[in-house]
């Protein structure tokens, strides 16, 4: 402080210090070494400057202010404008849109769909797992117009006009006619009050429109989590004459007019706050069947398993923010006479988070990489299958843990918003329930592995790539190998199972591939029987100083 204002306020009561400078002005993709090692590694290097370019305006001050502004003021719903017409309409802060904007333009939504490049998947995976960094909320209906893409393109008839929209870089908000438009953005609704994840209970009901061809259906029924109310079209699950049935439901007609698409409310949710969820009412609403009537799961069953990998990719990025975020912040703040980054046991929480980051990162593009390949490999098809479930149980059931320890290393500073934090803690359990809960994905990898006893096969394949390269590893591998020939109990058993399926392919990939130090710690507390209940357990002798250099971030 100026001696000028001393002499104005008489006395001053405290100098501040050990202040953290603010966590912006850093590329996103290139300080990662880990992302920016798979991508090369899976076959997408091509995608390297493209997503450099995003990665720097990710993590730019402006864009991180858009992230908070759109968190701040919230989606307001408009049931009905000031003459009495109903509108159904949801405004956002325009930082909303700057984000959407930021996304779309860089293909986070469609760059698996319009590239013909090898490795296409998993360009689109870092791509997606930037922009989630950039705010996790705007990513629901990046993801769902994603997805909806591999539906469609079993149904060349809906394709040729849905697919060019939704894959356009064009981001164009409000509800128009669809010849009007550029660019869409997909919704879904499936979960009804009586059901959740259990759809086949929906009681939505679905009735063929008499005179408007066999594929024209009037819907009737309400949605309990209708996900994104702003996007131009949904792909719903309704009940009609031969059984649960997907459709493609449209918010404007073909003349023009607005379908019968009716909000009743907003979800005032935990997180993901930037981000519009309501309750929807059909009254005769138009749709178009999309697949045979009573196929509707199978119908949107793909859809389903990218969504899903995308709750691995957006868990993996917010482990990732958070861990940068704690590192930051204890490689500037001191107690006790130290920097924190310098304490033995800080270390050893701040290379724990680090090597979960990892860890995640590493499965979410060894994912992505499978769905490249699904197409032409017996193998990879069945590591898309199988590994998908896995990953998304596993990497999304760790997430609020981990956000949890990452906040608590900012400390008091760490549970005020200011810090990003408290956001982040909030996001953390969504992809754990979204698209399935922790149980339903552990059940489908019981389901995959009875209908397709393959997949456990190919499971097992994968892992063993890795054995010779660590004991602890081939000493894990043999372990699930017996879990895996006992089905006695094995609903009951069935999360410790599919955990133990995770920690060893995480490790697996990890050996392979991962930084030595990151991938011994792994082995080390992951693989053997004394690992700790909390983070920060990492055994005596791990280089936490290699380990935790992987999270540091220079700013410009």
């Amino acid at each position: 402080m100026s001696l000028d204002m001393k002499t104005t306020l008489g006395h001053v009561t405290h100098e501040v210090f050990n202040q953290v400078p603010p966590l912006v002005n850093y590329n996103l993709f290139e300080q990662d070494m880990t992302l920016v090692e798979s991508v090369r590694r899976e076959g997408a290097a091509w995608i390297t400057d493209h997503v450099t370019a995003l990665g720097k305006v990710a993590g730019s001050e402006e864009a991180i202010q858009w992230s908070f502004d759109a968190n701040t003021v919230t989606p307001v719903l408009h049931t009905h404008d000031r003459s009495g017409q109903r509108i159904d309409e949801v405004t956002f802060h325009p930082a909303w849109h700057n984000l959407m904007r930021t996304s779309i333009n860089a293909g986070a939504h469609a760059l698996s769909w319009r590239e013909e490049q090898a490795g296409r998947h998993v360009a689109r995976a870092a791509v997606f797992y930037v922009s989630s960094q950039m705010e996790g909320g705007h990513c629901c209906p990046v993801s769902m117009t994603h997805a909806a893409v591999s539906v469609l393109r079993g149904h060349p008839h809906l394709a040729a006009t849905w697919e060019p929209l939704l894959t356009s870089l064009t981001y164009e908000p409000g509800l128009r006619p669809l010849q009007e438009k550029q660019g869409i953005l997909c919704g879904m609704g499936m979960t009804e009050k009586q059901g959740g994840s259990d759809v086949r209970s929906n009681t939505t009901q679905a009735v063929p429109s008499s005179g408007e061809g066999e594929n024209v259906y009037l819907l009737t029924g309400h949605k309990w989590f209708c996900s994104a109310p702003m996007c131009d079209m949904f792909l719903i699950l309704a009940q009609a004459p031969g059984g649960l049935t997907c459709f493609l439901l449209p918010r404007m007609l073909p003349d023009g007019t607005r379908n019968r698409f009716l909000i009743q409310r907003l979800k005032d949710k935990l997180g993901n706050r930037s981000n519009a969820s309501c309750e929807v009412e059909f009254d005769q609403a138009w749709a178009i069947r999309v697949g045979d009537e009573g196929r509707g799961v199978r119908t949107i069953i793909d859809m389903v398993n990218f969504t899903r990998l995308d709750c691995v990719i957006g868990s993996a990025a917010g482990m990732r923010q958070a861990v940068v975020a704690a590192v930051h912040h204890t490689a500037h703040r001191a107690a006790f006479g130290r920097l924190l980054i310098e304490q033995p046991l800080m270390q050893n929480v701040l290379a724990d988070l680090t090597i979960e980051s990892e860890a995640a990162t590493l499965l979410a593009m060894r994912l992505a990489r499978a769905c490249d390949r699904a197409d032409d490999d017996a193998h990879e098809a069945l590591i898309k299958r199988i590994g998908t479930a896995v990953g998304k149980y596993w990497v999304a059931k760790r997430g609020p843990a981990h956000a949890a320890e990452a906040l608590e290393c900012l400390g008091g500073n760490g549970y005020v918003e200011e810090s990003i934090m408290p956001r982040l803690y909030r996001e953390a359990p969504l992809s754990s329930i979204w698209e399935g809960s922790g149980n339903v994905n552990c059940l489908d990898v019981l389901r995959a592995m009875t209908k397709e006893p393959a997949s456990a096969q190919a499971f097992l394949a994968e892992v063993t790539r890795a054995q010779g390269m660590d004991a602890r590893i081939d000493a894990a591998i043999e372990r699930l190998k017996r879990e895996l020939s006992d089905f006695s109990n094995i609903e009951v058993r069935a999360r410790r199972l599919v955990e133990q399926m995770a920690l060893v392919l995480q490790g697996a990939l990890l050996v392979q591939y991962g930084q030595p130090a990151v991938a011994d710690a792994f082995c080390a507390s992951r693989l053997v029987g004394d690992w700790g209940r909390a983070f920060g357990t990492l055994p005596v002798g791990t280089d936490f100083a290699a380990i935790i250099e992987r999270a540091r971030v220079n700013l410009t």
